[in-house]
């Protein structure tokens, strides 16, 4: 979030609390009253970002405009949820992959997988980032302005063949009405009705496909390492992430019900 959005929420926040105690003077306020009006955003349903923010706003208030410093330090915050990434199967994915509608969906939906690409850096692929001599992609101004390398699979290699014989790119590897660079909408369309007639019940996004890339993955023995450099992650705490959802390891583990 941008830091002008940032002071407008905060700006919003404070005033929604001004509102709440409008009867009351802020400065007889106390801990307790703090409290009850968070608990009262929790209630509302408010998300843990709003609730930070809410607290941003009422100690900068009194910490910074009123000059009270750590008048409401021990006022708990939310925690960030933890949740993990969705993942499909690689039976789903081959049955979407066979559910497109043709071969430039069908290239569309396999990169992403294959390569474990963000919707927007399979946009932004031109004709010559696919090398097909050293079976890599290359990924220029990734998120973070980063280039990195990624798979190219041989199975997509020859459906890429076919694909640029039929449709005839010019400058991007997918391209829309007029030669433009292809819409992000249009690439989540592909791959809903795709997953809808194939009968893959959960929702399916193009970053699901990358989240499965990576899982698949590790999986399959893969050291994480590379899978950071694949996806272009800064951290290898990002990657790790996969390993909460990789079950293979789980295999080995007899269920007790099943003793």
């Amino acid at each position: 979030m941008c830091a002008a959005k940032i002071l407008r929420l905060r700006f919003s926040c404070f005033e929604a609390f001004i509102n709440y105690y409008l009867e009351q003077k802020l400065e007889c306020l106390d801990e307790n009253d703090i409290r009850n009006y968070l608990q009262k955003l929790v209630q509302d349903q408010k998300s843990n970002s709003y609730i930070n923010q809410a607290i941003n706003s009422i100690k900068f208030y009194y910490e910074v405009v009123m000059g009270m410093p750590n008048r409401f330090y021990s006022i708990e915050r939310p925690r960030k949820a933890h949740r993990l990434p969705k993942v499909l199967s690689r039976e789903d994915i081959l049955a979407i992959i066979a559910a497109t509608n043709n071969i430039k969906h069908r290239c569309i939906v396999s990169l992403l997988y294959s390569s474990g690409l963000r919707r927007s850096e399979l946009l932004a692929l031109k004709i010559i980032d696919i090398d097909s001599r050293r079976m890599v992609i290359r990924v220029e101004g990734a998120k973070g302005n980063k280039d990195r390398f990624t798979l190219l699979s041989k199975l997509l290699l020859s459906d890429l063949r076919k694909y640029y014989q039929t449709w005839k790119p010019e400058v991007y590897l997918f391209e829309g009405p007029g030669k433009t660079r292809y819409s992000t909408r249009s690439v989540g369309m592909v791959i809903k009705r795709a997953a809808l007639k194939a009968g893959v019940r959960q929702q399916v996004t193009p970053h699901i496909l990358r989240h499965s890339f990576a899982t698949h993955l590790l999986e399959n023995g893969t050291d994480i390492r590379h899978i950071q450099s694949l996806l272009g992650h800064n951290s290898l705490k990002t990657t790790e992430i996969y390993t909460h959802v990789a079950v293979k390891n789980f295999q080995n583990i007899q269920n007790p019900l099943d003793l």
